[in-house]
């Protein structure tokens, strides 16, 4: 089967279980931020030197494969998603999240005033992800708002994600020398 299935030529895409919506539908807008900032990942994590940056952005990586199929799926189809085995976003996800931040705050690097992207390839690519990341919360913010989303944690996270991404920049920075 060809790539090029044809069936979003008039406008629509498909959500898990078939329900068929606007390509500029809020769910599709705010999984395409989330596909957005994997790819943004990506970049930072392929620019990495630092085993410590590539392992966290693996895993974070692979989380937002739950957090992206979580909002792709209309409520209705929510206890099939659930009885198919597929994750959903829960506290430890955001815990794991939390333990990322105290490591490198344990390290020194704190949150303080405003950061110049740019001092480095990777922390500018891990900046980059974290504005996308906050785009893809204040869509997401709006779904679980209007009750598309009813999993509060979804919104936690990727809170705690831009959090998290901003000190990893941060934390890139401080192990380069002469960076600014």
């Amino acid at each position: 089967m060809s790539i090029a299935t044809k069936t979003g030529d008039s406008g629509t895409t498909g959500l898990m279980y078939g329900h068929r919506v606007s390509k500029n539908h809020p769910r599709v807008e705010t999984n395409g931020a989330i596909d957005e900032l994997n790819a943004a990942l990506g970049m930072a994590r392929a620019t990495a030197e630092h085993a410590f940056i590539k392992d966290n952005l693996f895993w974070i990586q692979k989380s937002l494969v739950d957090v992206m199929g979580e909002i792709i799926v209309d409520n209705a189809d929510l206890p099939r998603y659930v009885k198919d085995g597929y994750a959903r976003v829960t506290p430890e996800m955001t815990k794991k999240l939390d333990a990322i931040v105290a490591d490198v705050e344990s390290q020194g690097v704190s949150f303080k005033g405003w950061a110049t992207p740019g001092a480095t390839v990777n922390a500018a690519a891990l900046d980059l992800a974290r504005t996308i990341c906050r785009r893809a919360e204040r869509n997401l913010c709006a779904l679980h708002e209007s009750g598309a989303v009813p999993n509060g944690e979804t919104v936690i996270y990727l809170n705690r994600l831009s959090d998290a991404l901003w000190l990893l920049a941060r934390w890139v920075e401080s192990k380069t020398p002469a960076a600014t």
